[in-house]
């Protein structure tokens, strides 16, 4: 399993001070939290991409990259790359890169995003989203796999006898997870490649994200690319901790109440009813957790939201210690019990580079003789 936190870096003012941050400290704040998850042994740190204010990391690249000098062991990824709205050329391009900058401690999460407007600053349609993502990848992964492309689609001008520069890192693309809230296609196309497919899991209940993730197991194995057991999935999650249940309330109930995303919506105690958002004690925060194994099957990675709706740094870095020190060894232990043999670590550059290595020399071994 991989613990981590994503961050969607939106700039919002602290309800209980009226400040709000510039886009300069929200940024440098990202890369503060990005430390600190290496600091209290997290294993992967991930950013979204926003072209709209109030979000600032439009170029999440430029910042994993100036994260990846300033680390030695934390994954660094997306929590959502636009495969839409993006170029399969410059994605291709700017990862493998950022693969040979950061010693492989790369991958990213493709996603369409939840912002509208975007299609037309890119030049595209936000009827054709589906197509885009499916088509674009399509293309992205030709492009990682393939020295000399020739390729011809419906979204983009053809290409004949193209490399993309950097080639990836050891002959190896940065894995993909295909990130999505709603879209079953999303769920199938990750089945297809056998890529990982990673759930939200934050906003909706947890009977919507069952039949995601159940869709894409299915349709895993049916590609032949192992067991819906072996299918790789990750999670979203939501947390707010304080040594006691009842101060973690009080002092969480403000920033929920005006966050840009679900504030002036329904109550705090209907919110984390309805979805898995948990604000309490550090054990509060391990038993809902554990409780995400027994509707989604064993599992690869769990990101938390822990930066969003106006929370100052060092608020922020306090709920890192936690998480760091409280919950996740605990994590850690309680779901290695009883996995599974076949259920799969998460991916990574070695493991990756390896299992190529292991293929490449059985298909030496099992080809005739010339």
């Amino acid at each position: 399993m991989q613990f981590g936190v994503f961050s969607v870096g939106d700039v919002t003012m602290d309800p209980t001070t009226g400040r709000t941050p510039t886009e300069g400290e929200r940024i440098k704040a990202m890369v503060a939290i990005a430390l600190k998850a290496e600091e209290v042994g997290l294993d992967v740190f991930a950013t979204g991409e926003h072209h709209n204010p109030p979000f600032v990391p439009s170029s999440p690249t430029t910042m994993l990259g100036y994260i990846a000098a300033r680390t030695e062991r934390l994954v660094l990824s997306t929590a959502t790359t636009l495969i839409t709205t993006n170029d399969p050329v410059k994605i291709a391009e700017d990862f493998a890169m950022l693969q040979h900058l950061a010693d492989g401690r790369v991958d990213l999460m493709l996603g369409r995003g939840n912002t509208g407007p975007v299609y037309p600053w890119f030049g595209q349609d936000i009827r054709q989203g589906i197509p885009l993502a499916i088509e674009n990848y399509a293309l992205l992964h030709k492009l990682w796999r393939e020295d000399v492309v020739d390729w011809e689609g419906r979204f983009r001008t053809p290409l004949q006898g193209f490399t993309s520069t950097p080639r990836p890192l050891d002959g190896v693309p940065p894995f993909v997870w295909h990130g999505s809230i709603r879209s079953p296609e999303i769920a199938e196309q990750a089945a297809y490649y056998g890529d990982g497919f990673f759930a939200n899991n934050i906003f909706w209940p947890k009977e919507h994200f069952i039949r995601l993730i159940t869709l894409y197991r299915q349709r895993y194995a049916h590609y032949g690319h192992g067991t819906p057991e072996q299918a790789i999935v990750g999670l979203g999650g939501q947390v707010f901790m304080r040594k006691n249940s009842q101060d973690a309330v009080r002092e969480f109930r403000p920033y929920f109440d005006n966050a840009p995303v679900y504030g002036h919506g329904p109550s705090l105690e209907d919110f984390m009813a309805e979805t898995p958002l948990t604000v309490g004690s550090p054990q509060q925060v391990i038993d809902r957790t554990l409780t995400f194994r027994e509707y989604f099957g064993d599992y690869q990675r769990q990101l938390f939201l822990m930066d969003h709706a106006g929370l100052p740094l060092k608020t922020v870095l306090e709920q890192l210690d936690i998480l760091g020190e409280e919950v996740v060894p605990v994590l850690r232990r309680e779901l290695a019990k009883d996995r599974p043999a076949q259920v799969p670590d998460a991916p990574t550059h070695a493991s990756l580079t390896a299992a190529a290595t292991t293929a490449t020399a059985t298909a030496a071994e099992t080809s005739p003789a010339v």
